[in-house]
């Protein structure tokens, strides 16, 4: 095994595997940004937030490895201190985490309208927030790798909270979404789709978390706890651009009408009141309604009689 395998190298991996996948972020930013979405303000302003975040910690994990790599060539004692970029990680994770948390909150309200539920998820979403924002600031303080076991409880405490925040909204809005299936093909495939981007939203996530977490406890001098740590914040903008970036192929398949009142029900565009012509026919049950009722039927109808599925 070569001097830096366990240092260098599992961080050089990380380094890659996070550039690959801010590619594939940036190209889902530019597709959003091409799709022209007549979304809300605030799912405006969270995709903005994310790419910026996203830019600015990519180029500073390579920054980090140049750091390490050229500046530092012919010093190898400057790997026993973390150069900045490393303490920002569980920052700028715990950021991406809070912002991706808080959204899908959001919309477990909006199908739910459940106060209680959504209070649950801030209640737990902002503890984790803050607890990584703790080890990243007392990682910046402490500065050598060596005595980064100082802050096991609270790693601990952050990745297994994440862990839990992600756990508990994939199976939430995979219910609620499992529970509004209609029995029609298109509103099914529609739903089939928003409950794989609620699963890959936690469970990629998840697995990153718990890879840094047994990482960071089984081998605290080496970095393979920092080959899974870096990525993780674009596994949570990736997962949660895929969810609004769905509405293209939705957009092929349903009528323009039932798409806005998915779109609405989602929360991704603003809510209006729409009154409905004297000839229109007052037959339309919301997701909400449809979860409390247990029914599943969830349809409408068009001022000219014609009856269109309501995805949501």
């Amino acid at each position: 095994m070569g001097l830096y395998d366990q240092t260098l190298g599992p961080l050089l991996v990380g380094i890659f595997f996070n550039t690959y996948l801010y590619g594939i972020v940036t190209y889902q930013f530019a597709s959003y940004h091409r799709a022209n979405f007549n979304d809300r303000l605030l799912v405006k302003s969270v995709v903005a937030f994310l790419f910026v975040l996203d830019t600015v910690h990519s180029i500073a994990v390579i920054y980090m490895a140049w750091a390490y790599m050229v500046t530092n060539y012919t010093n190898p004692t400057a790997l026993q201190f973390g150069v900045w970029p490393y303490p920002f990680t569980p920052i700028g994770t715990a950021a991406a985490a809070l912002v991706t948390h808080l959204f899908l909150g959001d919309r477990i309200y909006r199908l739910t309208h459940n106060k209680v539920l959504s209070g649950v998820i801030i209640a737990m979403a902002i503890p984790t927030f803050a607890l990584g924002m703790i080890d990243g600031i007392e990682a910046w303080i402490i500065h050598v790798n060596a005595d980064m076991t100082r802050i096991k409880a609270p790693v601990i405490a952050w990745l297994s909270m994440q862990v839990t925040v992600d756990t508990f909204l994939t199976v939430t809005l995979s219910i609620i979404l499992a529970r509004a299936q209609t029995g029609m093909p298109t509103t099914d495939t529609v739903l089939r789709r928003l409950i794989r981007g609620a699963i890959q939203t936690g469970l990629f996530a998840s697995i990153f978390s718990l890879g840094d977490l047994i990482t960071f406890l089984l081998l605290p001098d080496a970095n393979f706890y920092g080959m899974f740590a870096i990525p993780i914040g674009r596994i949570y903008s990736n997962t949660l651009l895929d969810t609004l970036l769905v509405r293209e192929k939705l957009k092929m398949e349903m009528s323009s009408s039932a798409f806005e009142r998915t779109s609405r029900v989602m929360g991704w565009i603003p809510a209006t009141r729409v009154t409905p012509g004297p000839a229109a026919t007052n037959l339309h049950i919301a997701v909400h309604r449809s979860l409390h009722d247990s029914t599943d039927i969830v349809s409408s109808y068009d001022g000219e009689g014609k009856n269109i599925t309501n995805p949501v």
